[in-house]
């Protein structure tokens, strides 16, 4: 178990890693070369065929009827509200601004798990969080320009939305990964979000030119499909199954450190005592978000 506790965690960095690059890769297609609800018929289309495919060639596993409705509402929060949201978010919202409201997530999830699996509320788990949002914080306030206002607002607002709608679905997803594979969850919460996000994507879709599309713009649209969609899902689902939901949003917090690393090393940007005391209170939050986390809630399932 704790071999499959590290590997997790690996993982969770990994998709850290995917989703912090993620906010300027999907700017450069949209949505000059393909609109928001379009991107996102293309996203859940493409996994929902890959995910089948899996499911039925290596997994062949049977689910329950009753479970399959329950999939069928996970595929509203973690497919349709999730991705709808977040992309028209971003399309009206800048990158930034995007990633400073994702940060709200932990919190939402943390609050989410306290009332769906019963369990006592712990000083220690809700301090990590407060301490992860301060590193996160500092990292993006002071690196970068950022402006809440009027014509931001609209996006802003699908951005905290879509976060609470992915919220309640790594909450309540946890429990059937202890009956289920990934996949077979997977493969039923696409099927039922491709049905909800086509009559929003339809008109964009049948409007798209691909066309005109250059090398660059199938390179970032390719990435958001496989990467952002496929891989990052199965590394959740996989996470979600070892580790608490908490502790799993916790490392959201990741993201702007990641990115700051990366200016450092590839922009050459100057190591400052704010960014050192940042990173140091993002890891310290997120240790104290998964400690004794994981087996209380594994206890409750």
């Amino acid at each position: 178990m704790k071999n499959k506790n590290i590997g997790a965690h690996l993982a969770m960095i990994v998709v850290q890693l995917i989703y912090g690059v993620n906010y300027n890769i999907t700017k450069i297609a949209m949505p000059d070369y393909i609109l928001p609800f379009a991107l996102v018929f293309l996203r859940v289309s493409t996994a929902l065929i890959l995910f089948w495919l899996v499911a039925t060639t290596i997994i062949k596993e049977k689910v329950e009827r009753k479970d399959i409705f329950t999939f069928a509402i996970f595929g509203i929060f973690g497919v349709a509200g999730n991705q709808l949201f977040f992309l028209e978010g971003l399309n009206h919202t800048t990158a930034i601004n995007a990633a400073i409201i994702m940060i709200s997530n932990p919190i939402i999830v943390y609050m989410f798990s306290l009332f769906y699996y019963k369990e006592k509320f712990s000083i220690v788990n809700f301090s990590g969080i407060l301490l992860g949002i301060t590193g996160a914080l500092i990292l993006l306030l002071f690196n970068h320009n950022f402006s809440f206002g009027s014509d931001t607002l609209y996006g802003d607002l699908m951005i905290l939305i879509n976060s609470t709608s992915w919220a309640i679905y790594v909450v309540g997803i946890r429990k059937y990964l202890k009956k289920y594979n990934t996949f077979s969850i997977v493969k039923w919460v696409f099927l039922f979000g491709i049905i909800y996000v086509t009559p929003f994507s339809f008109q964009q879709i049948k409007h798209t030119d691909f066309s005109i599309w250059t090398p660059k713009i199938w390179a970032a649209v390719g990435f958001v499909l496989l990467f952002t969609t496929f891989i990052a899902y199965i590394l959740n689902t996989y996470c979600l199954r070892h580790l608490s939901s908490a502790t799993v949003s916790a490392y959201i917090y990741l993201q702007p450190f990641i990115a700051g690393v990366f200016a450092i090393i590839y922009f050459n940007e100057d190591l400052t005592w704010k960014k050192a005391i940042a990173a140091l209170l993002i890891f310290i939050g997120v240790y104290l978000v998964n400690k004794k986390q994981t087996v209380k809630l594994l206890k409750n399932d």
